[in-house]
């Protein structure tokens, strides 16, 4: 069976707990990192800014993304701004879209005509890739994040859609594609196989990975029945 080693994706892991990203950053399966709001938050996160940079003080050869938050484009702007400032290594999320819904197309073409690394997040349509791809620098290093996960949440197989996103980023040779919201290990084995360049994981499913991805299942198998046989032991059933 395949092993993490063996594949070509780059796994990117995903998280906002420092001592796990930092722990993940000495990892040399582990590529690069991302986090966001949505993650510091759950994390008790309070001083965006504070954690970053602390972050930072380690992860200094590593690509790492921090995303801005506004429902206003010239705030996203200022914040991108500030954020692509903090170091060599880190990108600068911009959603697709901002929470009204307006598309953030003229302010990614703005910042990548500035220079600024970009990881375009919470695409979920390819008409929102090829627009993204429109409007990004060939010159410049970028991410298109494509929510996978959350394609297969709807019922919909994300495969097609990241095969043709790949087409639609060819003309673009510093633009990778990123695989986002693993929600299982084979996940990272389908970006994988689909030919992304990236694969966001988090870090309670990169334990996993880490610990079963490529392992014997008649091994498993044997495994599973002593766990069950331990567990059954342990509770002291009877019939």
């Amino acid at each position: 069976m395949t092993s993490l080693p063996d594949l070509h994706v780059k796994i990117f892991a995903d998280g906002a707990d420092k001592a796990g990203m930092l722990q993940l950053y000495t990892n040399p399966l582990i590529k690069g990192m991302t986090t966001n709001p949505t993650l510091m938050n759950k994390s008790g996160i309070k001083d965006y800014e504070g954690f970053a940079k602390d972050i930072l003080q380690t992860v200094k050869d590593k690509p790492i993304s921090f995303e801005v938050f506004s429902d206003d484009f010239a705030e996203m702007r200022r914040q991108a701004l500030k954020i692509a400032a903090w170091q060599g290594n880190v990108y600068v999320k911009i959603p697709v879209m901002n929470p009204a819904g307006a598309p953030s197309y003229d302010l990614i073409r703005d910042l990548a005509k500035a220079g600024v690394q970009l990881n375009i997040t919470a695409i979920l349509t390819i008409d929102q890739v090829r627009a993204v791809a429109a409007v990004l620098n060939p010159a410049v290093p970028s991410v298109v994040s494509v929510f996978a996960g959350r394609i297969a949440d709807t019922g919909c197989d994300p495969e097609g859609i990241m095969r043709e996103s790949l087409e639609i980023l060819k003309p673009l040779p510093k633009a990778e594609l990123l695989w986002a919201s693993v929600r299982e290990v084979l996940n990272i084995f389908q970006a994988d196989a689909c030919g992304a360049h990236i694969v966001t994981v988090q870090h309670d499913i990169l334990a996993k990975a880490i610990k079963m991805a490529g392992m014997d299942l008649a091994a498993l198998s044997l495994d599973t029945v002593r766990m069950f046989d331990k567990d059954a032991k342990s509770a002291g059933f009877t019939l």
